[in-house]
């Protein structure tokens, strides 16, 4: 019985592979990864290894806390305090306290708690076709996978400036229009929103960009109605937009509370809730908090080391010009292939959206999916995405340089000519 079948009988149905030929991946060393057979990969999908694969400084540092202790944040440790205090400098404003979590679903499960324990209220607001994990709160949260819609849920249109969906020439007042019908139609239920959860930048959808000024409006709203506003900084913090550590700081605005994740432990599964001191209190009064593996030493340790890590390359440095350099270029493919409908998507967060023509803008998701596995036959791994299937995913690990942006460009290049 080959890998494939002993998998399928071993994990059930659920789970999905990459790539109408799978890649069995045995190896990974900074921004390539290696096949069973030895054959070298250019990254350009794990945004979860965000400082490169097995970093040495971030390797250490968990082997070092592994070897001499791991146990719970009911115990007094160093690592995990320090890690706290080292997210809450990377920070805006008031937020400063970390709750520690062991993934994304879960600090946007807890954000959702907090808010509805503070706030008094039960109502929720989310994107369509938005992903935000997979527990049974945040799973009805992901609008993409979750076809539930309880009278507590609401949902807004992203802010798509390709593939247009609110009427009248002003998007952005359009935009930030469909957000105060979530609050009206969950009023309309006898609901209030406790919060909107939302992207700094639309992943799920297809990497949607909002407009200037779009988050600034959107926070007043919800906040006017009585809620409080959860930045899902899962896929857009940690440098990974560039210019700034976090993707709301683009539009220069502060949420409520912040979740993170994927990149925070480069591949280790480590994620974190954060807020301000005043909606910490007003939580605790409610209850305490304990997770078991959250915030325990050793990931404690590995988030410390991702963060020096970042630091001392001079990560979010790269990650705006290499960013720059990569979409360029990727805009220099769309003048050159009717295909591509759009280029979308700040720092190493990119995305190309295919059409079946310009002038109807028609999703390709056949093409898109052609694509994904002619670039794995060139040695390029990257994915697909978006609200129809027709967007080529485009997130490197942050050490991706220009002569990795080089050789995906040549890859795509080849591609698409073949395509």
């Amino acid at each position: 019985m080959n890998l494939i079948d002993r998998r399928n009988k071993a994990l059930g149905p659920a789970y999905r592979l990459f790539y109408d030929q799978p890649a069995h991946l045995v190896r990974g060393e900074g921004i390539y990864l290696w096949d069973v057979d030895g054959r070298k990969y250019l990254d350009c999908y794990n945004n979860v290894a965000s400082v490169g694969h097995c970093h040495p400084h971030v390797v250490g540092a968990l082997s070092k806390q592994a070897a001499t202790l791991n146990t719970h944040t009911r115990y007094l440790h160093e690592n995990v305090v320090e890690l706290s205090e080292a997210i809450a400098a990377k920070l805006p404003g008031e937020l400063s306290v970390c709750m520690f979590v062991c993934t994304g679903t879960e600090a946007n499960d807890l954000a959702s708690r907090i808010a509805r324990a503070v706030t008094g209220n039960y109502g929720l607001i989310v994107s369509e076709f938005s992903y935000h994990g997979n527990s049974t709160l945040v799973h009805t949260l992901s609008t993409a996978d979750s076809d539930d819609r309880p009278n507590w849920l609401a949902l807004f249109e992203a802010p798509c400036q390709y593939r247009v969906a609110v009427e009248g020439d002003d998007l952005l007042a359009g935009y930030v229009g469909s957000v105060k019908g979530a609050i009206s139609e969950l009023g309309g239920r006898g609901q209030a929103p406790a919060a909107i959860m939302i992207d700094s930048i639309f992943d799920c959808p297809g990497t949607i960009e909002a407009p200037d000024g779009y988050f600034k409006q959107v926070y007043q709203a919800v906040r006017d109605a009585g809620g409080l506003v959860i930045a899902d900084e899962v896929q857009s913090g940690y440098c990974r937009t560039g210019d700034h550590w976090w993707g709301f700081q683009h539009d220069d605005v502060i949420p409520d509370i912040v979740t993170l994740g994927k990149p925070m432990g480069a591949g280790h599964p480590l994620a974190a809730v954060v807020t301000t001191p005043e909606i910490a209190k007003k939580f605790a009064a409610q209850g305490g908090y304990f997770n078991t593996f959250g915030g325990n030493p050793v990931s404690a340790a590995v988030g410390k080391a991702v963060i020096d890590v970042i630091d001392g390359e001079g990560l979010l440095d790269n990650v705006t010009h290499v960013g720059a350099y990569t979409k360029a270029g990727l805009k220099a493919l769309q003048d050159k292939y009717e295909i591509i409908g759009d280029v979308r998507g700040r720092g190493l967060f990119l995305s190309v959206d295919l059409v079946k023509d310009r002038a109807s803008k028609n999703p390709d998701a056949e093409t898109a999916r052609h694509m994904a596995n002619l670039m794995k036959d060139e040695g390029v791994l990257l994915s697909t995405h978006g609200r129809y299937g027709n967007v080529l995913k485009i997130r490197p690990p942050m050490v991706f340089s220009k002569e990795n942006a080089d050789q995906l460009l040549t890859a795509l290049d080849t591609c698409f000519a073949k395509a």
